[in-house]
């Protein structure tokens, strides 16, 4: 686990996923393994369809939930329980593999354009063979915060008195888009003891004196508890995420996540046995009639 109490640059790595899929990759590289309770992020944006229609095939997860978010284009998800659905731009959807999910996530074309982040979150022991959920919302069901200068989507959590529909009870990650007007300013008053970041997808910036080029993550856990982002000539956009640390030994294979080596074992036997998935996962959406 990487806890260190200062404020890195990491710049994304360019790393294909899946069938061949390229994405930038800040979080889960050799500059920051993990970052608890965060083990991963992805950005996918690209405007060649080759870069990504391969998609994710068919895999497994054990042991943590992901967070997806489509700005351009789509994503269709299936899993091996019977569920089904379709990430529009700007939708979200959080899954709690848990226990076990194998599922596949395939992008679906809209004008050769994809954009979208994938982020994973480790799960306490104590949660790690939970049944599996999912939350899935489309665009319309996230709020919006607008003020002088930037706007920000809230896609998990709350910002003030503006909250998501998509809610964390665990590590209770906060996920924010926020858009920053040309040469503006945006504050942020970081939540006590969480580990908290930002990653940078539009534009440029500073923050606390230090120049923050696209596809860079920035660690605010070294900055003061208020750090000023300023946007650079052609504005910015960014995501800003924070949730409570486990502090809790962490044991990685590929998409297992657990404690121990012995139930990483446990997780590739009880998938190559098709033992896998142990309980069907249950869906909420934004209607009640479209809850499984």
């Amino acid at each position: 686990m990487n806890t260190e109490n200062v404020m890195r640059l990491i710049p994304a790595m360019t790393i294909a996923e899946g069938a061949g899929v390229i994405v930038h990759r800040t979080i889960g590289t050799s500059a920051l393994r993990s970052y608890d309770p965060f083990l991963l992020l992805d950005h996918i944006g690209s405007e060649n369809p080759d870069d990504y229609i391969a998609g994710f095939p068919a895999h497994p997860h054990r042991g943590f939930n992901t967070l997806t978010y489509i700005i351009d284009g789509e994503m269709e998800h299936t899993d091996s329980m019977g569920n089904t659905g379709n990430l529009g731009a700007g939708g979200a959807q959080w899954m709690k593999a848990a226990s076990g999910v194998i599922h596949s996530e395939m992008p679906k074309q809209k004008a050769g354009l994809l954009r979208g982040f994938q982020l994973w979150i480790n799960l306490p022991a104590a949660n790690k063979m939970d049944a599996p959920e999912y939350q899935e919302y489309p665009a319309e069901a996230f709020p919006v915060l607008e003020k002088s200068g930037y706007r920000v989507k809230v896609i998990a959590g709350s910002l003030e008195k503006t909250v998501s529909p998509i809610v964390d009870n665990i590590t209770q990650v906060i996920f924010l888009d926020v858009l920053v007007e040309p040469d503006r300013p945006f504050h942020y008053v970081l939540l006590e003891g969480n580990t908290s970041f930002l990653y940078i997808f539009e534009g440029d910036g500073q923050i606390n004196g230090k120049t923050v080029a696209t596809h860079t993550l920035v660690t605010l856990n070294g900055a003061s508890t208020a750090p000023v982002f300023t946007a650079g000539r052609q504005g910015a956009r960014f995501l800003l995420i924070s949730g409570r640390p486990i502090r809790e030994p962490i044991v990685q294979h590929g998409p297992f996540v657990m404690n121990t080596r012995e139930e990483i074992d446990q997780a590739m036997q009880d998938y190559q046995s098709n033992n896998f998935v142990r309980e069907r996962a249950w869906r909420h959406r934004n209607k009640p009639d479209e809850q499984q």
